[in-house]
Order: C-alpha cells, then sequence, then structure tokens
C-alpha cells in the first residue's frame, strides 16, 4: 500500500504505481506457542506506534535483475521460512499465545516505476521503506513484509521494505537479505538448518528453558532492586516519551583510536567501545554505575545464528564504574557484558510482571531511558542514507574515505529513551547515531559528548586513563544537580520535589519529606542504607500509608528524580514549623508503616 504522502511525491518525480499479488505454495502447515521474544515484541507491537516498533531495511538489486526474478526470489522466501507464513490469532483486546505457519497464501508487492530516480536514489528508497513503518501490521492475518520494487523503466533498483517486528529482527532481515541476493545472482540456497520459531517455542517450553527464563528474571531482579532507578534521575527529565533529532557521528580518528586501545588492551572492539560508552554516560550522569539496555539478538548458538525469527530481547547491563581506571573498567566490562547477554531470555509477561511488583516494594519506576545497540556486524545495519567508507571501484587502503570527525543532523524522532544509541560501523570510521533528550542536552553538549568519546579513545590508545581524569580527557563535565539532591537507595532523589508529588498526589495535604541516616559507616554501604520518610498531615481525614504509597507510585512515570518513602508517617495537622522535621517528629502519630502491605495501614 502506497500512503498518501508518497503517492504525492511519486507525481513529483514521475513514478507509475502499481500491485502486483504474489502467490507461494509448498510449506508445511504447522501451529504452536509463541516464543519469548516474539511474546516480548509482541507486547511492544499492541502498546506502541508501528512507527516506533516496525523495522525497516533497503535491498539494492544487482544490475540487470528482471522483474520476475525479483518477485520469484520473494516468493522463495517465503517458502523457505515459516516466520514468513506465520499469523498470530487472537481475540480483540487479548495478546496472542499462539502462532499459526500456512502452506500456501498470498502476498502483495507494490511495484514504483521510474521514468528517472531522483538525485539521491539511496534516499528516495530509504524514505519509502521508513514510510511503510508507519501503518500498523495485523498479526492475525497480515504478511509480515510490506514491500515496494522501486523500479527504473522496468528494472528493479531496489527493494524498499518494512517488517513485522514480530518475526523478525535486524539479523532476520540481514539473512533474508543475503538470500535475495544469492537467489537473483542465480545461486542455490544450503537446506535449511536453522531453528524455526515453533522449534525454539518448544525448546523454551522444556525444562531446561524453563530455568533459564527464571534465571534471567532473578538476574533483572537483583539490578532493578538496588541499581539507579534511572541514569538521568535530574533536573529537566520529564516525561516518558522524548522528541529527539538523531545526531550522527563518522570519524576515522575514532576508528584509529578503537583498533589500538584494542591491540593495547586485547579487548575486543565491541567490549572497548562499550565499556568507553559507558564510563563517559555514567561519568556525565554523575552515577556509580551504568545500568543500560544493551539489545542483543541472541544468536550465539550456531543453529539460530541464520534463524528468521525475532530473537532480539533487551540484555539489561550494569557496570560498576568505581574503579580507578579504564583498563581496570574494561576488564570488568567482558564478564559484565557476557552476563547480561547470558541473561537476555526471559518470558516478557512474567518480567514485567516482576518489574511491576520489585518497583512497587521499592518505591521507584524502572525506565529504560538508555540503550547502547551495537549493530555494526551486521550488514543491512548500515543506512542507506549514510556514504559508505569504501570506495568499491578502488580496492586498498587508499579506498578508504571519510573525515576524520564529522557530525551532522538528521529528523527528529519520538523515543521512550533518554538516550539511544546504534552502532553502525567500528572500521575503517567509526559511525554511531545518538538521539540525546533536548531538555538534558543542548547540541552543542550533545554534539561534545561523542567527541569527547573519541577523545576518551585517543587517550586510552597510549595508556591506561584515570576515570578521575574524564572531564579533563574528555571536556564532558558531570550533570549540576543542586542542593536538594541527595544520593538514596542507590539513586539520585529530590526529598523536596518527593514532598511536592506526594501532596499533590493527595490533593494538597501538607507534606515534609526527610532523609534517613545511614545504617553502616562505609559510604556505599551507607548510601545503600538510606531511605526517606514522608511526614503527611491528614487534617482529619481518613488517609493511610498504603493510600499515600499506591498515589505516589501513580505520580512516578515521567519522574526519574522521584522516590517513594519507605516509610510514611500520618499526623493529625501539620506543625506551626512546618519546614523544620523535628517539629513534624512531635506531633501525634496517627498511624504509620511502608505502606507496601496491607497489613501497615495501623
Amino acid at each position: 500500500m502506497v500512503s498518501e504522502r508518497a503517492t504525492s511525491r511519486l507525481k513529483d518525480i514521475r513514478a507509475r504505481a502499481c500491485t502486483v499479488t504474489v502467490a507461494y505454495a509448498g510449506g508445511e502447515e504447522r501451529r504452536g506457542p509463541v516464543t519469548m521474544g516474539q511474546a516480548n515484541m509482541i507486547r511492544c507491537i499492541l502498546r506502541d506506534e508501528p512507527a516506533h516498533i516496525n523495522i525497516h531495511d533497503v535491498w539494492p538489486a544487482p544490475a540487470g535483475t528482471g522483474m520476475e526474478a525479483a518477485v520469484d526470489a520473494l516468493r522463495a522466501l517465503a517458502v523457505r521460512h515459516e516466520a514468513l507464513r506465520t499469523t498470530f490469532p487472537h481475540a480483540p483486546g487479548s495478546a496472542p499465545r499462539e502462532q499459526v505457519v500456512a502452506a500456501e497464501g498470498t502476498f502483495t508487492v507494490t511495484v514504483l516505476d521510474h521514468d528517472e530516480l531522483p538525485g539521491e536514489p539511496d534516499r528516495y528508497a530509504e524514505s519509502l521503506a521508513r514510510e511503510a513503518r508507519d501503518e500498523r501490521f495485523h498479526l492475525d492475518r497480515d504478511f509480515p513484509l510490506r514491500v515496494s520494487l522501486v523500479a527504473l523503466d522496468g528494472t528493479p533498483v531496489y527493494a524498499a521494505l518494512a517488517a513485522s517486528h514480530a518475526v523478525a529482527d535486524i539479523s532476520a532481515l540481514a539473512v533474508l537479505k543475503e538470500e535475495w541476493l544469492a537467489l537473483l545472482a542465480g545461486g542455490t540456497l544450503p537446506p535449511q538448518t536453522a531453528l524455526t520459531p515453533l522449534g525454539l517455542a518448544a525448546e523454551e517450553a522444556a525444562p531446561a528453558g524453563l530455568r533459564k527464563s527464571a534465571a534471567s528474571l532473578g538476574y533483572w531482579e537483583r539490578i532493578i532492586r538496588t541499581g539507579p532507578q534511572a541514569m538521568f534521575a535530574e533536573p529537566g527529565a520529564e516525561g516518558t516519551e522524548v522528541r529527539a533529532p538523531q545526531l550522527t557521528l563518522r570519524s576515522r580518528r575514532g576508528a584509529r583510536a578503537l583498533a589500538l586501545v584494542a591491540e593495547r588492551t586485547g579487548g575486543l572492539p565491541s567490549t572497548v567501545l562499550l565499556t568507553a560508552w559507558c564510563a563517559l554516560l555514567a561519568h556525565r550522569t554523575d552515577q556509580p554505575a551504568c545500568v543500560t539496555a544493551v539489545p542483543t539478538s541472541n544468536r550465539y548458538e550456531p543453529r539460530l545464528t541464520r534463524s528468521v525469527n525475532t530473537l532480539s530481547q533487551d540484555a539489561l547491563l550494569c557496570l560498576d564504574v568505581r574503579v580507578p581506571s579504564f583498563d581496570v573498567l574494561l576488564g570488568k566490562a567482558w564478564g559484565a557484558a557476557l552476563n547480561a547477554y547470558r541473561h537476555s531470555r526471559f518470558d516478557a509477561v512474567s518480567l514485567w510482571e516482576m518489574i511491576g511488583r520489585a518497583t512497587f516494594e521499592r518505591g521507584s519506576r524502572f525506565t529504560r531511558d538508555v540503550a547502547f545497540n551495537d549493530v555494526s556486524t551486521l550488514p543491512t545495519a548500515l543506512p542507506s542514507t549514510l556514504p559508505s567508507a569504501h570506495d568499491p571501484s578502488s580496492p586498498g587502503d587508499d579506498a578508504v574515505i571519510g573525515p576524520e570527525l564529522e557530525l551532522s543532523w538528521g529528523e527528529d524522532q519520538v523515543l521512550p529513551t533518554r538516550v539511544l544509541t546504534f552502532v553502525h560501523e567500528t572500521d575503517p570510521l567509526l559511525r554511531l547515531g545518538v538521539w540525546a533528550d533536548p531538555a538534558l542536552f543542548t547540541r552543542e553538549q550533545a554534539e561534545g559528548f561523542l567527541v569527547g568519546l573519541v577523545r576518551l579513545l585517543e587517550a586510552a590508545a597510549t595508556g591506561d586513563v584515570p576515570l578521575d581524569a574524564l572531564t579533563e580527557v574528555t571536556g564532558v563535565r558531570p550533570v549540576e544537580r543542586g542542593a536538594d539532591w541527595e544520593r538514596v537507595d542507590g539513586s539520585w532523589v529530590s526529598p523536596p520535589a518527593v514532598a511536592e508529588a506526594l501532596s499533590r498526589a493527595l490533593d494538597g495535604v501538607p507534606v515534609h519529606v526527610t532523609t534517613d541516616p545511614p545504617a553502616t559507616d562505609g559510604p556505599a554501604e551507607a548510601e545503600a542504607g538510606r531511605g526517606l520518610t514522608a511526614y503527611i498531615a491528614s487534617g482529619g481525614a481518613p488517609l493511610t500509608p498504603a493510600a499515600a504509597h499506591a498515589a505516589l507510585m501513580d505520580a512516578l512515570p515521567g519522574r526519574p528524580g522521584l522516590l517513594a518513602p519507605r516509610r510514611y508517617v500520618i499526623v493529625q495537622s501539620p506543625p506551626a514549623e512546618a519546614h523544620r522535621s523535628g517539629a513534624w517528629l512531635r506531633q501525634q502519630i496517627l498511624s504509620e508503616g511502608t505502606g507496601r502491605e496491607p497489613a501497615d495501614a495501623t
């Protein structure tokens, strides 16, 4: 289907549009439960806007490709891969728990035939693929690929497509692209040996699979109960969605430095880059640990490497940066990343039930406010709107092109994160795409962060870097929060803001919030042992700690600087000196408790 916006543009560039119906047959009809990865993505599909959760790609067609050959190759992929013949039946208002694989069926391909391609054909194809993401896939009936063949005088030049994330992730699109190109080159695909989605679902439901899922939930729960509840708990961080422009870094300097650090330390380039990024982010946020979602495709088993399936689930990395130097941190990062990846296969429904329970008990709000997605090993991950780092007409080192360090700004996008980073390439260019919340990063500060990342790599290329020297080395300064912010229970919190939010949640009753004294003398242990106590003047109206806690929890979304008190003390009236903690302590107590259990009401 071609959108109205695309139809208007087609007139401007003299394109003819038609729809081709493609029939396929020869598969095997099957059904069974959804996989954990599918359930995770389906949850997002039903909740999020389609442009946020659908994925897209552009496949260049080899010179001389015929229209019939391009369509036949798409048909062959549908027969070969069960995921492309899969739908998810479900009742309205419910989430699918079953997948059905069809033996035969049809799908449509839009052909856009041009007399002349626009001046930047790759950008044009990329924009068509992005626009195709805007329409929601109907899980119970739609073919999961929405394909447009961009042709010049009847000859395909690109396949611009969007895909349902319920059946494919970026790695799966890479497999499909490779096989499509092989078919167009006249090749024969080897027999299919990759694990199918239904095969994976059966393994996940077995006792060993259930144990892995339970271990993952335990790993996540430890971080959610003890780590910073949000990396960007600071002034200006508000709202649950952020509209941010894309900032792209392309740097030969960064790639050279990254290679030298890896050579000097013996670390993998991907781990070196992740370590540098975490170190700088924790420095900028003034946090003792970097907690970030690290999406992973879970393709570490040979049977899953080429599986067309949605295997991507979040790994939750918690890297403690309280170490003296970069090299020490790099040594920790390898194990921390492996541990995160190992615990990235889980039942999404059970995970979010656990998160809801753990955050209610802690009085926090889990936010996926930081994500780091390294897709540099996937050929289709490179956006076609970015020029290649190689000149294909001139092999050899001299063919490398690209700037020493270039920053460019792109279009805005609404995201549920405050900083999202994609690593598109690490050699011969370091190529990153970053979306940073404008309320936290001016354009100058966002650019300074990426330049600081390159500077950190360059410094680490020649020797170990003390982490207490990151401001001088990178030019990136820690955020300034103000005197009313404190570290409580592993998180940055503004007690006055907690009091104000609780008062609003309780229709304006007076509230005073104090910070409890530490239970131990050690710095880290003392911080972990500290909590908040809220004194609430009920004014004679019936109020319980449980009601107060529930009201505050409803106010937490979009307010990462808030953490619920560990104890609520209900008094009759506010003292005359309501700003003094001692005055509240002298008031008659009507009830007190944690508010976490109904028994605490009295």
